[in-house]
């Protein structure tokens, strides 16, 4: 029996970027009260607005995922102006260029100019690992706080198919995602006591603004790497954020009361496709 997330309290960290809005929308339109947590608070109130005009409730919170004490700040402002919180949806991430390669493949030939494995910078690998990782436990362990002893309380972290199929040139962050994935399955097991859900989304392709020119031309048509990923899945094409909100309120909702420490992939099949 689905009881929905209306009235629920739910935080959405990255909550301004294309996948990470959509998900604050939907819950909204599902009388969710939601606080959307980002780095720029201009974007936050904005998108905040948005919800509210259309009937919607929605906080804008600025806080940095690294920086526990500014999460604690927003952990206050939150329970002053909606409540307790009920869910958590850690969709904060991203990649950095100083830990990827520039190339798929090492070769002792035409190196020049080139990043590779060598190349990499401890800054950069670093950067990955804590906005990722870090970027999830924080505020996991300061908004986690609140589902303590109450009912229907579940946390949402956002994996990636670099998880489970490491993909070139991206080592930093498929390492990271797949931290991600191995956390959720170890929070699933160490709030299962408590009733606390734990599971994680593990998104395919999406044009987002942080890989929409890795993807894609100025003039629209596929790069080589956009190419070869439509080649690798089954279904042919970029997935719409809208595709992430069904399982998105499904994996919020009660009724998955008996699902946790489970990764799902709305992927249009890459992750089950070996290439033959």
């Amino acid at each position: 029996m689905f009881k929905g997330v209306k009235d629920k309290v739910i935080v959405v960290t990255g909550g301004t970027g294309v996948l990470g809005s959509t998900m604050t929308r939907a819950l909204a339109s599902k009388g969710a009260k939601v606080a959307v947590l980002g780095r720029n608070l201009d974007k936050a109130n904005t998108l905040a607005d948005e919800i509210n005009k259309s009937g919607g409730i929605a906080i804008g919170i600025s806080a940095d995922v690294c920086d526990k004490e500014a999460l604690v700040t927003a952990h206050a402002k939150i329970n002053k102006k909606l409540g307790p919180v009920d869910i958590l949806i850690n969709g904060a991430g991203g990649n950095h260029p100083d830990g990827t390669t520039s190339q798929e493949f090492y070769s002792e030939e035409n190196q020049k100019d080139a990043r590779t494995f060598f190349d990499m910078e401890l800054d950069g690998m670093d950067h990955v690992f804590r906005l990722n990782f870090m970027g999830t436990f924080l505020p996991t362990q300061v908004f986690a706080k609140d589902m303590i002893g109450r009912k229907d309380c579940s946390i949402l972290n956002i994996s990636s198919v670099s998880a489970v199929l490491p993909l070139t040139k991206v080592p930093a962050y498929s390492a990271a995602k797949a931290a991600i994935s191995n956390f959720t399955q170890w929070m699933s097991v160490y709030f299962a006591k408590e009733g606390i859900r734990v599971n994680a989304l593990v998104p395919g392709f999406f044009l987002t603004e942080q890989n929409r020119t890795l993807l894609t031309n100025t003039d629209g048509s596929l790069t080589d790497r956009g190419n070869k990923i439509l080649s690798q899945t089954p279904m042919e094409r970029f997935g719409d954020p809208e595709d992430l909100v069904s399982t998105l309120l499904w994996l919020c909702d009660p009724a998955s009361r008996f699902v946790t420490g489970t990764t799902v992939a709305v992927d249009g099949g890459f992750c089950a496709y070996n290439g033959v």
